[in-house]
């Protein structure tokens, strides 16, 4: 292999008839060269990095790699790849949703991200991989370092995982989604950072992208990924000269959302009567131990509101949900009033949720069982992280109703692990509609989706919203991403 490329494939094809891309893969990345893969959601963008990574060998061949100037030859010891799943936490069975609520559950063992930083840190890497860590902020952040890895936000999370890979020295460095749960001061440290990195060292970047408006400008040439092929590399100049606008979403489909027959609201004991108070927080704080994630906070939501929550990472905007969710046990020992109820007066978590349609990343999280998708979306109708009870026919029947809505009804039967990242979302948010709930409450909603996929769910929420009866709460760290249709804003600082 010429020393000019770092990797080189040629006429790849995956071994597992699974894996395999639509043609054989032939790529050159040369030295020097910065690479972003684009595509829509579920193009192959994750399938050529797993061919890339060796995790899906080859028939006959294999991918050719030259590390140098590394003195280090293995794979394993010269790259480094963030997957999209990374960025929600460690898999290791032991997870479940609303675990990072229960912190009495969380074993007195659990590491802070300071023991799992030194544990990975050995002297020899003290030099060049420490300094990379130190440009993302999180060494000297004493208030993160002390935190319990499960207690992380997902913004917090994705910098522990940066932080984790930097300290590795890895000559390939492969981030899916980077920028994903970064609020808008951490993405700009971030592309900085690479940036630095990209200029001052032999560090190979790869980003794995759905936004193709966030191709940072050290970013030399695109590979383009479109129906499990790969298409010639492109200068990123050339690649953002060939870009059309996105296509509107189709408004018409959108239509069967309003045909949706209206609830009798007026029978249901565990509601306000019409434009009455939906949520009221009086002088509610969360501590945990010495932290405190909210102070005081006063915040009341009417019928027909639609809230924006926005702030840093770790302001407890994940936090604020948990307790309107009933998620988090901490509720019971605050002043807060759901549907005009009283926490803690006899209610029913499942009363409060049967108003509610919710996503969020510790949603997405959670959902590892390889279950059909109809399942992932049937499972929103009694409130379940996996499914307990089969949907009656006509259940199913709105189950792929809204799975049509975004696109994905043709893949009612596919298994949720083998969906892309994107579609898994898709899954969620269908999930979050299926039962017609009063309020919605939208976590990042947009996570991981191509702007196509954007412009829809976008369209969707503003189409949902125009109905009577429908209150909304949705957190982004974009502020291009939020509907029209909003009508109020709650900004979070973080606590010291």
């Amino acid at each position: 292999m010429s020393h000019q490329n770092l990797i080189r494939i040629e006429n790849g094809v995956a071994r597992h008839p699974d894996w395999r891309m639509a043609e054989p893969l032939n790529l050159e990345i040369a030295q020097g060269e910065q690479i972003a893969i684009v595509g829509d959601n579920a193009a192959g963008k994750s399938r050529l990095v797993e061919i890339l990574t060796g995790h899906y060998p080859l028939l006959r061949t294999e991918v050719q790699y030259d590390f140098g100037p590394a003195e280090r030859r293995l794979v394993s010891e010269n790259v480094r790849y963030i997957s999209f799943r990374d960025s929600y936490g460690e898999q290791d069975g032991t997870y479940y949703y609303q675990q990072r609520w229960n912190q009495h559950d969380i074993a007195e063992d659990s590491p802070t991200v300071r023991q799992a930083l030194e544990r990975l840190s050995k002297p020899a890497d003290e030099g060049a991989g420490a300094h990379m860590a130190a440009s993302l902020g999180i060494m000297n952040d004493e208030q993160l370092l002390d935190k319990p890895l499960i207690t992380l936000s997902s913004g917090e999370l994705r910098k522990f995982q940066l932080t984790k890979a930097l300290l590795g020295q890895p000559r390939i460095l492969i981030l899916d989604n980077p920028f994903i749960g970064l609020d808008a001061a951490t993405r700009d440290q971030l592309r900085d950072m690479l940036e630095h990195l990209t200029r001052g060292t032999s560090l190979l970047v790869i980003l794995v992208l759905s936004r193709t408006d966030e191709i940072p400008t050290f970013i030399t040439h695109v590979l383009p990924v479109e129906g499990l092929r790969l298409r010639p590399k492109l200068t990123r100049q050339e690649y953002l000269d060939s870009l059309s606008p996105t296509a509107s979403p189709d408004l018409q489909r959108l239509e069967w959302i309003t045909r949706l027959p209206a609830k009798d609201l007026a029978a249901e004991a565990f509601y306000p009567q019409q434009g009455g108070e939906i949520l009221r927080f009086r002088r509610v704080s969360i501590r945990y131990g010495e932290r405190t994630i909210l102070r005081e906070l006063d915040w009341t939501v009417c019928e027909g509101e639609r809230w924006a929550l926005s702030g840093p990472n770790g302001s407890g905007k994940s936090t604020l949900l948990s307790l309107v969710c009933a998620d988090n046990p901490q509720a019971y020992a605050c002043d807060i009033r759901l549907f005009g109820h009283r926490r803690g007066t006899g209610e029913s978590i499942w009363e409060i949720k049967r108003h509610i349609g919710y996503v969020s990343p510790e949603m997405h999280r959670a959902y590892m069982k390889d279950l059909p998708a109809i399942d992932i979306v049937a499972s929103g109708l009694s409130d379940s992280v996996g499914l307990y009870v089969r949907p009656r026919p006509e259940q199913r029947d709105a189950c792929l109703g809204w799975m049509r809505i975004f696109g994905i009804d043709h893949l009612a039967d596919h298994t949720f692990l083998r969906l892309s990242s994107g579609e898994q979302r898709l899954c969620l948010l269908a999930r979050a509609f299926v039962k017609d709930p009063e309020l919605l409450i939208l976590d990042e909603p947009l996570h991981g989706l191509d702007l196509r996929h954007r412009a829809l769910v976008q369209a969707v929420i503003e189409t949902f919203c125009r109905r009577p009866h429908k209150t909304m709460v949705m957190v982004t760290h974009y502020e291009e991403e939020l509907p029209a249709c909003i009508t109020h804003h709650l900004r979070l600082r973080r606590e010291r």
